[in-house]
């Protein structure tokens, strides 16, 4: 066993139970890459990651998998979505508290407080970006 820091080395659940940590994360391009890695787990796989965050984010996701869950655990944040159906919704969280964003539905979060700390369960396969 080894010890690994989830905010640097995200942590892959797979098929058959399984849990794979995963290369250091780098950038956008490594996403790619941990699809590449375990694309014949397909839907099933989620990306268990945890990040640090000093600004809103530029951008916006989508996960068309799948469910994504978004626990706060430091600060306060806002979590926008638009659904595929043209709803919007908007909502806070606070330390402790989590969110869970449907499949399909693109996201985007503001911060509330100067710093907020997430931990995310994805379902990645598919993910796409777009500016904010």
């Amino acid at each position: 066993m080894t010890a690994h820091r989830l905010a640097t080395h995200p942590i892959h659940l797979g098929l058959g139970a399984t849990a794979v940590p995963q290369p250091a994360f780098t950038g956008m391009a490594w996403y790619g890459d941990y699809t590449a890695r375990h694309a014949a787990d397909g839907t099933e796989g989620r990306l268990v990651s945890a990040y640090d965050f000093t600004e809103s984010w530029d951008s916006w996701e989508m996960h068309p998998a799948g469910d994504e869950v978004v626990f706060l655990m430091r600060g306060e944040v806002v979590l926008h979505q638009e659904c595929a159906d043209g709803t919007t919704a908007a909502v806070r969280l606070v330390a402790g508290e989590y969110g869970v964003i449907p499949p399909g539905a693109w996201h985007t979060m503001d911060l509330v407080t100067p710093e907020a700390s997430a931990l995310f369960i994805t379902a990645g396969l598919g993910t796409e970006h777009r500016p904010r």
